[in-house]
């Protein structure tokens, strides 16, 4: 199965938000997806309804101590199967950023576990590109970019792109992606032409799912739940619903 690394460097662009919800979406297929939260702030865990996680018990353990992530996963309300995040991980990059050899950690970690035989892993990304990205990069066959329907947003998906181009060529390896639109807002004429704009220089790449804006996807965090517990009738329920359909039938799940 796929190891999926959902990444932007932009912050507001519904990154954690995708993550979770696409892991719950495959959760509800049966598919016990596992979800590494490898972002200091630890939205992604808070979003599960998980707090406080001490540094030890979350994925800094494992940078750090050798832990094994299948001895850090904590099982959640939604089906997903998480690797906590903790505020300790902020320190990875100033502990490890010389190590040359840090780089494929995660990689070993992932393959350890088994995962690679197991439903999609996916993993929420630290908006920087510093060692816990390349980690999550490298451990990756595919890349998601979530993008809000703005023109900044627009802007920093260039940058991405250029980022990840640089990165396969020192890799000697390429990084599949997709583009999927977040926070789109039909009633907005910037919205629909964000989204033709990226179909045309991005062609193949960007998702025909938008995500709308949507006040339940909003809510959802605050009562650690996903949309699909929170608000089942929403648009957001329906739109991560087709998101799921539209990148397994794409063979993005391995």
């Amino acid at each position: 199965m796929a190891v999926i690394a959902v990444f932007n460097q932009k912050g507001g662009v519904g990154k954690t938000t995708t993550a979770f919800n696409l892991a719950a979406a495959l959760a509800r297929d049966g598919l016990r997806p596992v979800a590494i939260d490898l972002d200091p702030q630890s939205h992604l865990t808070i979003a599960a309804g998980i707090r406080h996680v001490p540094g030890p018990d979350s994925v800094f353990g494992f940078f750090t101590a050798d832990t094994s992530l299948q001895s850090l996963l904590r099982d959640t309300p939604s089906g997903v199967r998480l690797v906590p995040s903790s505020l300790g991980l902020s320190k990875v990059d100033a502990l490890h950023g010389s190590d040359a050899a840090i780089s494929r950690k995660l990689t070993r970690g992932i393959e350890e576990a088994g995962w690679t035989r197991e439903p999609p892993v996916l993993i929420d990304c630290c908006p920087m590109l510093g060692v816990l990205t390349l980690n999550a990069l490298l451990a990756a066959q595919q890349v998601l970019i979530p993008l809000s329907a703005d023109f900044l947003s627009l802007q920093g998906v260039h940058r991405i792109s250029a980022a990840l181009d640089t990165l396969e060529a020192r890799s000697g390896r390429r990084f599949p992606r997709r583009i999927v639109v977040s926070r789109y807002d039909a009633r907005r004429k910037l919205s629909f032409r964000i989204y033709r704009d990226l179909q045309e220089t991005y062609p193949g790449l960007v998702c025909e799912t938008r995500i709308h804006e949507c006040v339940s996807l909003a809510e959802a965090p605050l009562h650690g739940s996903d949309i699909f517990a929170y608000a089942p009738g929403s648009q957001g329920a329906a739109d991560f619903k087709l998101l799921r359909e539209e990148l397994q039938a794409a063979g993005f799940f391995g």
